[in-house]
């Protein structure tokens, strides 16, 4: 008997709207301090853990400017998000219930640290729905390693080559592809390069395009 698929899940970008909040955040902070070259920055970051982004940060613009900058997107944050749910992807809460009622085992593997993604998924009730949910803080490399996929596999208790993943960044379809898993690509702020088509089993527009892609499995 073949053993049973699973799901893994990226958060932002993916299940929420975060990665648009992140960059209107870094948008403002870049102008307060006069940083320059932030916008061809901002995609290099996108799925990676905060340290891996502070190291870019500091090689862009120096350590005293880096740490300033990441208080300063904190400060923005507070300011005009904190308080109230980041919003949800069109389609998350959707897929998340065909999935769960199938019985098919779910997790989310985020760059982010595991308590912000588990604040994130409680406020909007999803968490019940996951078996395993690993934040980047957990391991040392961070996407496009494999890392952190291959540890919710195990969480699972699933084949790597059975589990599908659905992700939005660069990053993160490369370190499913080295997993040897499935990749699903639900593009957000990045359109796929070549590169990144050729690594994803599919290319999908929305999470209601990767529930019927799904259905079946």
């Amino acid at each position: 008997m073949d053993a049973p698929f699973a799901v893994i899940f990226d958060m932002d970008g993916v299940l929420f709207d975060t990665e648009t909040i992140a960059l209107r955040c870094w948008g403002e902070a870049a102008k307060t301090l006069g940083l320059d070259g932030w916008r061809e920055l901002y995609p290099q970051c996108i799925g990676i853990t905060q340290p891996k982004t502070m190291e870019l940060w500091i090689e862009h613009w120096g350590e005293e400017n880096a740490e300033a900058f990441g208080k300063e997107i904190l400060a923005v944050y507070d300011r005009e998000y904190a308080g109230r749910p980041v919003p949800q992807k069109p389609g998350a809460a959707e897929i998340l219930k065909a999935l769960d009622e199938k019985g098919i085992p779910l997790a989310v593997a985020s760059s982010t640290p595991e308590a912000r993604v588990r604040q994130h998924l409680g406020e909007h009730g999803f968490l019940p729905q996951f078996d395993a949910v690993i934040g980047g803080d957990r391991l040392q490399r961070s996407k496009p390693a494999p890392d952190i996929f291959l540890l919710a596999a195990e969480a699972l208790g699933a084949e790597p080559e059975r589990c599908f993943v659905i992700e939005d960044s660069f990053n993160g379809i490369r370190a499913a592809h080295a997993a040897n898993m499935r990749p699903i690509m639900v593009p957000d702020l990045l359109a796929p390069t070549e590169e990144i088509a050729a690594m994803a089993e599919v290319v999908l527009a929305d999470l209601f395009a990767a529930r019927e892609y799904l259905k079946n499995i």
